[in-house]
């Protein structure tokens, strides 16, 4: 809209049930406990197989299957999920949706798993699985996609339909909702012309006519000049402040803007309604995914035994070459001699 620029989510959603100060749980450590580590799973301690992968006459590339394979490597398979978990852990958002077989990204993300298997099956050849190196770093890629199967099935059952209806529920009580006015106006670029439509309205000339016939602002003169219903956050200082002092049905003297000037008219006066659950369940479901991570490991660690290394030990710096440490010698015991006070 030329002149007058509405404020969309002001319009729709109002006040923001979960400001960003409300959500500062310990995002950044949680995010990243959550982040997947599909690419672990690339190269853990065996690929995964079942019989009816190997099974005769069986398509190993069937697209039929709930989880189809989508290459085989030297008869291991790579299946859909292996590349959407992997797609999703290299993304930004590792609650987004994955790409679909077929795209750039998914083909992409393809080969690159097909190479990692390529890599990983070389190096039990070579018996690399063996040393105690690899050994100890699959073990921590098998802690790490535990620990993600773990928060994927805790959060699974505990973010529901439910929890999130009652929470929505509890946070609209608490969102402060101002008024909404509904108005049209008139966009001209002289104060002389705004004169005289205020005195054709002043004589019962119906105001959407006018603004069909007279405004220039051309996103809204067909409607009549509607502006349909805004806040006073969201639309433009000058012309809220002329709109919310203007009474239901009455018409405002003109007013100038960066635009040119304008007659408006208030036709309705409401509460400002609440944002819809559809509008706020994507932040609902992520405040109380990483609330309910956060208890989890809360507990966990609250009935779990850790000890940690005295860094003092470790950090304390080393003498220098060739510094011997001196230390002074005790004091022995004094011999028994004659008393030089007392006569020889």
């Amino acid at each position: 809209m030329r002149g007058v620029t509405v404020n969309q989510g002001a319009r729709q959603t109002g006040g923001v049930p979960f400001p960003g100060e409300a959500l500062q749980v310990s995002v950044f450590r949680v995010f990243c406990i959550f982040v997947l580590t599909a690419t672990c799973a690339a190269c853990g301690p065996e690929p995964r197989r079942t019989a009816e992968d190997f099974e005769p006459g069986r398509s190993g590339l069937s697209l039929d299957e709930a989880d189809p394979v989508m290459a085989r490597v030297d008869g291991t398979m790579i299946r859909r999920s292996d590349v959407e978990r992997e797609a999703l852990a290299q993304g930004d958002d590792p609650a987004g949706s994955p790409p679909e077989p077929g795209s750039e990204e998914f083909d992409r993300v393809l080969e690159e798993l097909i190479d990692q298997r390529l890599l990983a099956l070389e190096a039990r050849r070579r018996g690399l699985n063996q040393s105690e190196e690899a050994r100890r770093r699959l073990a921590l890629a098998e802690e790490r996609i535990l620990g993600n199967v773990l928060v994927e099935t805790a959060l699974a059952d505990a973010v529901t339909d439910e929890t999130i209806q009652r929470i929505y529920e509890e946070q609209i009580r608490l969102i402060p909702l101002g008024e909404e006015v509904r108005a049209r106006h008139i966009l001209v670029q002289t104060e002389e012309e705004a004169l005289a439509i205020k005195a054709l309205l002043d004589q019962g000339r119906d105001f959407a006519e006018l603004a069909v016939a007279m405004s220039e602002d051309q996103a809204t003169r067909l409607e009549g000049g509607d502006l349909g219903y805004f806040s006073r956050e969201g639309i433009l200082p000058a012309f809220g402040a002329v709109a919310f002092a203007t009474p239901e049905g009455g018409v405002s003297e003109p007013f100038r803007t960066e635009f040119g000037w304008h007659l408006l008219t208030v036709v309705d006066r409401r509460r400002q309604p609440p944002p819809s659950l559809e509008a706020l369940r994507p932040n609902i479901a992520r405040f109380y995914t990483f609330d309910q991570l956060e208890s989890l490991i809360e507990g966990l660690r609250n009935e779990a035994v850790i000890e940690r290394a005295d860094l003092s030990l470790l950090l304390a710096p080393a003498p220098a070459d060739g510094e011997e440490e001196t230390q002074e010698a005790a004091p022995g015991p004094v011999e028994d001699g004659p008393d030089p006070d007392q006569p020889g």
